[in-house]
């Protein structure tokens, strides 16, 4: 079989956000490219959703993860937030992301991402996402309802890409599992 489903969520709550708190590693010290107390409690929530079957069949267990590259030099530091986004889940499911991808790498994500069969999971930066990784997912195709910018107050929305073979449509959704207070269902434009 080789249909594909591609659910991207953007990392967690940040430093500097609307969400008080300094970054914290996952060992608690602190890091102002990590996520957040908040940040920490979607990324399980994340796990939970994704991991424990209990999103349905809208919120599908992935077979792999992707993540941007916590360690790439994309600015001053590297960014932890898309890793430690995913990484409660990785655990869960016994998973290694794939990392090998840094933020600017987008076009080279999605050309192996749109290769693969089954569930793909993938946690980048905001702007990246709605900037390179969905026109490049799309690749041409009008897909109703996909934004053209990620609003940047949103944590909470899960991108879902699917197609029943390699070359077919796309069909898309934009879910919305408000899985912590504050999160809405309104949909991106």
């Amino acid at each position: 079989m080789s249909a594909l489903t591609i659910l991207i969520i953007r990392h967690a709550e940040k430093p500097g956000e609307s969400w008080p708190g300094p970054g914290l590693t996952a060992e608690g010290a602190g890091d102002k490219k990590s996520l957040v107390v908040r940040g920490w409690q979607r990324a399980g929530s994340w796990s939970a959703l994704f991991g424990a079957g209990l999103g349905g069949d809208d919120f599908l267990r992935p077979a792999v993860i992707y993540a941007a590259n916590p360690t790439a030099q994309t600015g001053d530091d590297p960014s932890q937030l898309p890793f430690e986004t995913i990484s409660p889940l990785a655990a869960r499911l016994n998973l290694t992301p794939v990392v090998k991808f840094g933020l600017g790498q987008e076009p080279s994500l999605v050309a192996e991402v749109v290769g693969l069969t089954g569930v793909v999971l993938v946690s980048w930066e905001h702007k990246a996402i709605a900037a390179a990784i969905l026109p490049a997912i799309a690749h041409g195709q009008t897909i109703r309802g996909m934004p053209h910018k990620w609003d940047g107050t949103r944590f909470d929305v899960v991108l879902r890409f699917d197609r029943s073979a390699e070359g077919a449509p796309w069909s898309f959704r934009q879910l919305f599992p408000r899985l912590l207070s504050g999160d809405t269902d309104t949909p991106m434009t």
